[in-house]
């Protein structure tokens, strides 16, 4: 990218010889597993292409890597992110080359698509309830941190706990995408029982609906909460605020 001292280079995440040849440029990378299109069994595409990661990293010169996983990630099946990326971190953890892991909090760009709505209706639809606090995290807190870790001595290894500066709530967000739209919004929680209804009306798959159904049913029922984290400094507030500016009729 002409000015800025970086170069762009393309390769097929399933194709682990062109991933390679990429990985020889550097020192060192950051992972992250592509999420796979919702319209297929996403669970089986994003272990093939963790697969694929890790087949690449052999033989490929770097001497440390960064890798984005998930809070909650854990051992499991059909579970979504929470083990496909636990997955990543156990294999990451037993190859040769330093890694440090990131555990995201919950992505406030997530909420992103449904901006539209909530400028029609005033509602924010949430599977989780109201009042339930989580870490959450912004992309730009989530890069700058992944950065500092990439360029960080090489005994800045293992896990590490990202999220903003305070966990928020679904009520927390519909009062921001409120301020910012300067109109009420208010949240709508979808009942357990038609999660998955609600996820193939988005356009998943049968076997991409399970899986996120089961992601977030054991997200609530098995919610760990970490005591040590990496703050960010993006608030729901100043991050709401910047997205309706930014996509403004």
């Amino acid at each position: 990218m002409e000015g800025t001292g970086a170069q762009v280079a393309l390769a097929d995440v399933n194709d682990p010889d062109a991933l390679r040849a990429v990985f020889r440029q550097g020192r060192r990378a950051f992972l992250l597993n592509p999420p796979a299109a919702v319209d297929g069994d996403t669970d089986k595409t994003e272990r093939r292409t963790v697969a694929r990661l890790l087949e690449a990293l052999k033989d490929s010169g770097l001497e440390k890597v960064v890798a984005e996983s998930t809070s909650g990630a854990r051992r499991g099946e059909r579970l979504g992110d929470l083990n496909v990326l636990w997955e990543l971190e156990e294999r990451l953890q037993h190859q040769p080359i330093p890694a440090a892991i990131n555990r995201a909090g919950f992505y406030m760009s997530n909420w992103d698509a449904q901006l539209d709505a909530m400028r029609e209706s005033g509602e924010l639809v949430s599977l989780f309830p109201a009042d339930l606090r989580l870490p959450m995290a912004a992309p730009r807190d989530l890069g700058e941190i992944a950065a500092r870790r990439l360029m960080s001595s090489l005994d800045d290894v293992g896990v590490q706990h990202v999220e903003g500066p305070e966990r928020y709530c679904a009520n927390d967000v519909a009062a921001a995408f409120a301020a910012a739209l300067q109109r009420d919004v208010r949240v709508v929680v979808t009942p357990r029982e038609q999660w998955e209804a609600s996820f193939r009306g988005l356009g998943f798959s049968q076997a991409a609906a399970e899986s996120y159904a089961r992601m977030t049913g054991a997200t609530l029922d098995g919610l760990e909460l970490p005591e040590v984290s990496i703050k960010g400094r993006v608030t729901i507030d100043a991050y709401v605020s910047d997205l309706v500016e930014a996509t403004r009729p």
